[in-house]
């Protein structure tokens, strides 16, 4: 397979998809068309959202298009070059590719085409095996949290170590440690301005910083930039 999961779009400060403008880029190699996969927005539209990307990768000649122009979206699929699938809320973004019948096709066409599939955020969380990991509020419900399974991990995007003073709730890391304790899947937490790449060579972790993993059995271990195994 050839994946690029990034954490996030947009690091603060900065413009849209800046900061994994040059990793996409290396990533499509000479492939340069995208069926985009809009379906995690919620409060705006299709149309905005494919030409909010489409605007940030066109100064890399790459081209978008989103798949809600498909007549046949599961034909769309068939033909893409390359699947981008964007952030937004990840139980919208499943439970549209469900009612569309597109989970095995896009399985199928990553895992069986070698086709490139970048995602970001709920687009990463759709490659896990379920999204019971996403950080989004359940706004509607999927028939079921199954996933794309293109990988053998959960992700947890946007991860962050940080509290708010005077809040007595549960960190971000205690709602894992949660998961962890009923489910045999490792987690990695992705922290903003991170992404990992999966491809013939293994999976790779791009990180400036340590992130943490943890195991099937809870246990909380340090990942560093490079070659990682889960």
């Amino acid at each position: 397979m050839n994946l690029l999961l990034l954490s996030n779009s947009t690091n603060v400060g900065q413009p849209y998809l800046d900061w994994p403008l040059d990793y996409i880029d290396r990533f499509l190699g000479d492939v340069r068309n995208c069926l985009f996969i809009p379906y995690a927005a919620v409060n705006f539209s299709y149309d905005d959202y494919e030409a909010k990307v489409q605007q940030a990768l066109q100064v890399k000649g790459i081209n978008v298009r989103s798949i809600h122009h498909a007549d046949d979206p599961t034909k769309a699929i068939e033909s893409a070059e390359s699947i981008l699938v964007g952030g937004g809320n990840s139980f919208h973004l499943l439970h549209t590719i469900q009612k569309l019948g597109l989970v095995n096709s896009i399985r199928s066409k990553v895992m069986n085409d070698n086709t490139p599939y970048i995602g970001w955020s709920a687009g990463s969380n759709l490659a896990c095996p379920t999204i019971k990991t996403t950080n989004d509020m359940p706004i509607i419900e999927p028939t079921s949290f199954d996933a794309l399974n293109l990988i053998n991990f959960q992700i947890n995007p946007h991860f962050t170590e940080q509290t708010i003073a005077g809040h007595g709730g549960e960190s971000r890391l205690m709602r894992l440690e949660e998961y962890s304790a009923i489910n045999d899947i490792p987690v990695v937490c992705l922290p903003e301005g991170c992404g990992i790449r999966i491809d013939e060579k293994g999976t790779r972790l791009l990180s400036a910083e340590p992130i943490k993993l943890l195991t099937a059995n809870g246990e909380v271990k340090t990942l560093q930039h490079g070659m990682i195994e889960v």
